[in-house]
């Protein structure tokens, strides 16, 4: 009899459940605009954070070993839904300014938030193949929903059409794997290389440098990204938000415990192709984004830039190296959704108001807004005391004990072009004086109590680091076993 244990996947069900729960309510409630549905969204994530929180130590596998509960998956699925639930805050408002409301976006949030839990969960590349598709499709739909708009269907369509052309690499990465070891189990793949069973090499290679093309798709690795402006610059800013935090995390999870668990005797292949992949996304995300006249393309290609710093730390790939990413990816998940957050109220019905001079003398407009904006640019800029500047200086300094000195030297030179355009918002809103056609900012409660939450997050984490670095650290040990 198969090994089940639907514990290990406990938190996965209960997103699933609330899914199938939002679906009913449209069924029982017809003329219902979506108000209904985000509260139970909210609650379905309230209860799987919960659950999630009280497995924190627990370890097993479930469903023949291809699923796997440890601190790590725990680690990113708390990731995950506290991304999901802010996604919530900032949309309710948002889709009824855009008159999209329908239960069958929060449907879809909830199907892609299962997907990166099942990403992060997956002891087995065809688990996490599957966590990838479920994320994928959801995040084609949930691009284009405001059908209205033929920015975001253009948006949907090229996301689809790249996407699919990078699960192709990735399914055929997966088929090297298996014809070249004879399995797709991570633990078996590793425990292979290790004793030297493997007889065709090139092709575990070959199946490797697919894997990590895949992967850095979802990742917006450069030169993997160029979907990312288009479709970040196109799709509902709410949905910009989640797919700047959520889905990149669930990427970096996947690619993290593939690496670790089954190809950790190649580091020397891919650490090298890593090098290469984090130079250019720090270099070409940055300097991309000096050019960018719309706050939303300036952060999606800040977020390419992101990414790159991410990869800096799992080129390291060691203990310091692995704790600073999942220490960066948690921070960012409160800074970037913020910053999407405050876009969301700045901006205008059909998306206007996202040109960067919308911004000028919002601290007269609305300074309570402002600085939480200059919060989040800060942060993400990388000055002191927020999460953005320890979640640098951990990763750059996980680098150098690494050996890998020009690494750090390069992500610190990145780091002061970004200067440049993130400090340019902060000057827009309280150096320039605002247009006189300027509107008022309406902020609702629960986009000011997201925007509240993650400006103070990524205060607290950068002014007292110490708890979520610890559970970084233990994180490590779980995932190196």
């Amino acid at each position: 009899m198969p090994d089940v244990n639907w514990t290990v996947i406990a938190p996965e069900l209960i997103v699933a459940a609330f899914a199938l729960l939002v679906l009913l309510i449209d069924v029982l409630s017809p003329h219902n605009r979506g108000e209904v549905s985000a509260w139970v969204t909210l609650i379905g994530t309230a209860v799987a954070l919960t659950v999630a929180y009280q497995q924190w130590g627990n370890w097993g596998y479930g469903f023949n070993a291809m699923v796997i509960l440890d601190k790590y998956a725990t680690f990113f699925n708390v990731i995950f839904l506290v991304g999901t639930g802010l996604t919530v805050f900032i949309s309710t408002g948002y889709l009824r300014r855009e008159g999209v409301g329908r239960g069958e976006y929060y449907f879809l949030i909830l199907c892609a938030t299962l997907g990166m839990m099942l990403m992060a969960a997956g002891a087995d590349l065809v688990v996490i193949f599957l966590g990838v598709e479920l994320l994928s499709l959801s995040l084609y739909v949930l691009v284009g929903f405001t059908r209205t708009r033929a920015e975001s269907n253009e948006s949907s369509l090229k996301y689809l059409l790249l996407g699919a052309f990078a699960t192709g690499f990735l399914l055929y990465g997966i088929a090297l794997i298996y014809g070249a070891v004879g399995t797709t189990h991570l633990q078996r793949i590793g425990a292979a290389l290790a004793q030297h069973r493997v007889e065709n090499l090139p092709l575990l290679l070959a199946g490797t440098g697919l894997l990590l093309v895949g992967l850095g798709f979802k990742v917006a690795a450069v030169p993997f990204h160029m979907w990312a402006p288009d479709v970040y610059d196109g799709a509902p800013t709410a949905i910009t938000a989640f797919l700047s935090a959520g889905p990149k995390a669930a990427g970096f999870a996947a690619l993290l415990r593939v690496l670790v668990s089954a190809l950790d005797s190649l580091r020397p292949e891919w650490s090298a192709a890593l090098w290469v992949l984090a130079v250019l996304t720090m270099t070409v995300g940055n300097l991309a984004a000096i050019s960018q006249h719309s706050i939303k393309r300036m952060l999606a290609y800040s977020s390419i830039a992101h990414a790159g710093y991410i990869l800096v730390a799992l080129t390291a790939m060691n203990d310091q190296g692995i704790a600073s990413a999942l220490f960066y990816m948690f921070a960012y998940t409160f800074m970037n959704i913020g910053a999407f957050a405050v876009v969301i109220l700045v901006s205008r019905q059909g998306e206007e108001g996202l040109d960067l001079r919308d911004y000028a003398g919002l601290a007269y407009r609305n300074p309570a807004l402002a600085l939480a904006m200059t919060v989040f640019m800060l942060s993400l800029a990388g000055f002191p005391p927020t999460a953005g500047f320890l979640g640098k200086f951990y990763i750059f300094g996980a680098a150098v004990k690494a050996g890998y000195v020009y690494l750090p030297i390069i992500g610190v030179l990145n780091s002061l072009i970004s200067v440049y355009f993130y400090l340019g918002v902060v000057v827009n809103m309280y150096m320039k004086n605002p247009a006189e056609n300027a509107l008022p900012v309406a902020v609702g409660p629960s986009a000011a109590f997201a925007t509240g939450l993650a400006a103070l997050a990524t205060l607290l984490i950068g002014i007292s680091p110490s708890w979520c670095l610890d559970l970084a650290r233990e994180t490590v040990a779980s995932v190196l076993m």
